[in-house]
């Protein structure tokens, strides 16, 4: 079996007399789907800030591609291929899709921003934001403002920016939020598409797309993980029932 991509051990986060992170362990395989799961207040997204840098951990390792990167800054672990969808830079919303994707291609690259209206029309950033802009099917409103996107077009566009910058992990955190279930639907297809290429650590509350998508699931309670393993595995697992999944999804067909 491959080396894990991302390895966490023991990670503990305290806010006052709250653990929100009690001594946490996952590992993230190359190239799987590895969703976490659980109720609010279970977290998740402390996880995800720990994992991005945003949040240094009281105690505990995180390991990425064999490195102790848990006292890296945000920017070191991007460049080591750690992307979070909405992290790499905020949409311009008068800018056309293409411009902001390029955008992320000159910000993983190190230039200056300073001199952005003319980086954005240099063929090496403007390449790799139209691949990646057609890898969420997107190609075709590469020339349209980033404002007249809809929803779902707006979180297709931030993971184009996470693409562009050739992430080997990316981290999505609620990526449906909002989304009608078409809009759902697609990108589900989108992300299944990008299926080995790299890992994906996915948090998400929609659990039609976490079982269509997830190689693997963490449960998270109270920060706590409680189980992990294949979609499977954790639908018949007791204590998930009884934590997060309920009762009622004993009788619920399979998903995906």
């Amino acid at each position: 079996m491959a080396e894990p991509l991302l390895q966490v051990e023991g990670l503990v986060k305290r806010f006052g007399g709250i653990v929100a992170t009690d001594q946490l362990s996952l590992e993230v395989r190359p190239g799987e789907v590895h969703a976490i799961i659980g109720p609010n207040g279970a977290g998740k997204t402390t996880l995800i800030a720990q994992l991005t840098g945003e949040i240094r951990p009281d105690s505990g390792h995180v390991r990425f591609l064999g490195r102790d990167i848990t006292r890296l800054p945000m920017h070191r672990r991007s460049r080591l291929g750690l992307a979070r969808s909405f992290q790499i830079t905020s949409i311009f919303a008068d800018f056309t899709a293409l411009d902001n994707v390029a955008l992320a291609v000159q910000a993983q690259a190190g230039h200056s921003f300073r001199f952005w209206r003319d980086a954005r029309r240099e063929s090496e950033l403007r390449q790799p934001a139209l691949a990646a802009l057609t890898q969420v099917g997107l190609g075709a409103r590469a020339g349209d403002p980033a404002s007249s996107l809809s929803h779902g077009e707006h979180r297709q566009l931030e993971i184009a920016m996470a693409l562009a910058t050739r992430p080997k992990m990316l981290l999505l955190d609620e990526p449906m939020a909002g989304m009608g279930p078409e809009e759902s639907s697609r990108l589900v297809e989108i992300l299944r598409g990008f299926k080995g290429s790299f890992a994906t650590l996915l948090v998400e509350h929609d659990m039609e797309a976490v079982f269509a998508l997830a190689d693997r699931i963490t449960v998270l309670v109270y920060g706590r993980v409680i189980a992990t393993g294949t979609p499977d595995q954790v639908r018949e697992n007791a204590e998930v029932r009884q934590a997060y999944l309920g009762e009622e999804q004993r009788g619920a067909p399979s998903h995906g």
